[in-house]
This record gives structure tokens, C-alpha cells and sequence, in this order.
């Protein structure tokens, strides 16, 4: 009785310790929106309708294949029980079985239609650009940064670099934070148009669901819709060179007003000027 209270005791314990883990990773999650967690298993959390679909599918493809192993091992396990020389010293003869053959004929092809139904909604919600309250050009450089431009409002342009650890201010994140971030307002559709130069590199931002490639002589477009204000954070995912780890893309989503009154400040901020001087790459920005 003794042995069995004690190993109730410690069940409770291990429980209760998953239950604050599960609850300071979600803690974190939630405090850390917009950037990477430590010991993060899920994805980010989503900031636009395109991420939210991503995680739904993501979660029912889960819980699909989790389905199909649970069956698979079921369906092992009585073969191995059922069907052993031991179980079983006369074997069957039985080598057809239309019904069976048919069923699992049938059953994979509604699975992956079952499958390809979201998967290609999705796939048209990224991939079909709808009428853009904003555009935003971004080019990925040879010196390892991104510069953006903003067409539809005055056509200005600017550079944006990762930031030295001091010169980071308290709350922004290694490797992540910029001189200048890229700003958006909520709630708007944002039309991406993605380039590099010299270098191929990939423009990608969990939060929006976004990813997509920067290829030199191609403008490549996608697009997202942030809910949510805030800052959000992605890297470029194309293995571009030396300083790849280091040009890291910073989104910045503010009120409609705030933008507006940004806008403004930008166009003075980064006028063209023939003086401005151009973008070198660190020697060494490992920190």
C-alpha cells in the first residue's frame, strides 16, 4: 500500500511539473510574439489570416498521420499476437480478399483528397495577390541587408542593418534588431515585391506566413495582412554567403494613424540624396 501511495505521489508530481512547463512555454510564447522562443516546438504565433490557415492545416495533418500510425501499429500489434507460429501453428491459405482490397484502395484516395482540398486553397490564398492597400518593395544586397522602398508613398527608399549588441537598446533581440525597420499598418493588405542584388536570398517572416525568394533580375510578389500590432521578426532562409545569419528582416505593424505620421517623417528621413552613402558589409559581424 506504502509502495502504491508513493508512486501516486510521484505520478501527481510528474503531472503537475508538465502542467507548469506547458504553462511557462506557453507564458513565453505569448510574451515573445513575433520572434523565435527558447525551447519553442509550435510555431510563432499568427499575425495574419494566411499563418492562421497554415497552423490549422498544420494541426489537421497532425492529427491525420497521428490517426494513421495509431491504426498502423493497432494493425501490427494484432498481426503479431494473432498470427504467430505459436497462436497460430496452421497457417491460412487465404490469399484474396476483394472487400479488403477495395477498402484500402478506397480509403488512401479520400485521404489525400481529404488533403489536397486545403492544400489547395492555401496554396491559392498565397499565391492570388488580392487589391493591395499598400505596397512594399524589399531588396536583398550583396552587403548581406535589405533595403525597402515604399512606391506608392513618395518612392523613397532606405537601408536596414542589424545592429551591434551596443548599440541595441534594453528589450530588442540578438541577431534580430535593425537600425531601421520596415513599417506597416495593421489591417491593411501588403503587397511584397521581393528582388535581389547579386546575391539570391529568401524574405521570410513566420508571423505573416510569408516566405519567398529574392532572385537578381526577378520580382517575385507575395503578400499578408497583419492583425496584430507590434514588432515581428524573420531572417533570410537562403544559404546567401558568409553573412548570412546576419541580415535579419524587422516589420514594425502600427496604427493607420502612426503610419500616416511615419510616412510623413520617412519621406524627409530618407530622401534621395547623391550624397548618401552606400551600404558596405561588415568585415566580421559576429559578435
Amino acid at each position: 500500500m506504502q509502495a502504491r501511495s508513493a508512486g501516486k505521489s510521484t505520478l501527481r508530481r510528474l503531472v503537475l511539473a508538465a502542467l507548469t512547463l506547458a504553462g511557462l512555454c506557453t507564458g513565453a510564447v505569448a510574451a515573445t510574439m513575433g520572434q523565435p522562443s527558447p525551447w519553442e516546438m509550435n510555431f510563432q504565433p499568427a499575425a495574419s489570416p494566411i499563418m492562421e490557415t497554415v497552423e490549422s492545416f498544420h494541426w489537421f495533418l497532425l492529427a491525420l498521420i497521428g490517426t494513421i500510425m495509431v491504426f498502423v501499429m493497432a494493425l501490427l500489434a494484432i498481426c503479431i499476437l494473432r498470427f504467430n507460429a505459436r497462436a497460430n501453428p496452421q497457417p491460412s491459405r487465404t490469399t484474396h480478399n476483394t472487400p479488403l482490397e477495395i477498402i484500402w484502395t478506397v480509403v488512401p484516395v479520400f485521404i489525400l483528397v481529404a488533403t489536397a482540398i486545403p492544400s489547395f486553397r492555401l496554396l491559392y490564398d498565397q499565391l492570388h495577390l488580392p487589391p493591395a492597400d499598400i505596397t512594399v518593395k524589399a531588396t536583398g544586397t550583396a552587403a548581406w541587408t535589405w533595403t525597402y522602398a515604399y512606391p506608392d508613398h513618395g518612392n523613397f527608399s532606405f537601408d536596414s542593418i542589424m545592429l551591434q549588441d551596443n548599440e541595441r537598446k534594453p528589450g530588442q533581440p540578438r541577431l534580430l534588431a535593425v537600425d531601421n525597420e520596415m513599417v506597416v499598418p495593421v489591417n491593411k493588405i501588403v503587397r511584397m515585391q521581393i528582388t535581389g542584388d547579386g546575391i539570391i536570398h529568401s524574405f521570410t517572416v513566420p508571423a505573416f506566413g510569408i516566405k519567398i525568394d529574392a532572385i537578381p533580375g526577378r520580382l517575385n510578389e507575395t503578400w499578408f495582412k497583419a492583425t496584430v500590432e507590434g514588432m515581428f521578426y524573420g531572417q533570410c532562409s537562403e544559404l546567401c554567403g558568409r553573412n548570412h545569419a546576419f541580415m535579419p528582416i524587422a516589420v514594425r505593424v502600427v496604427s493607420e494613424q502612426a503610419f500616416a505620421a511615419w510616412i510623413e517623417e520617412a519621406k524627409k528621413k530618407y530622401a534621395a540624396s547623391p550624397d548618401r552613402p552606400a551600404v558596405v558589409a561588415a568585415s566580421d559581424p559576429v559578435r
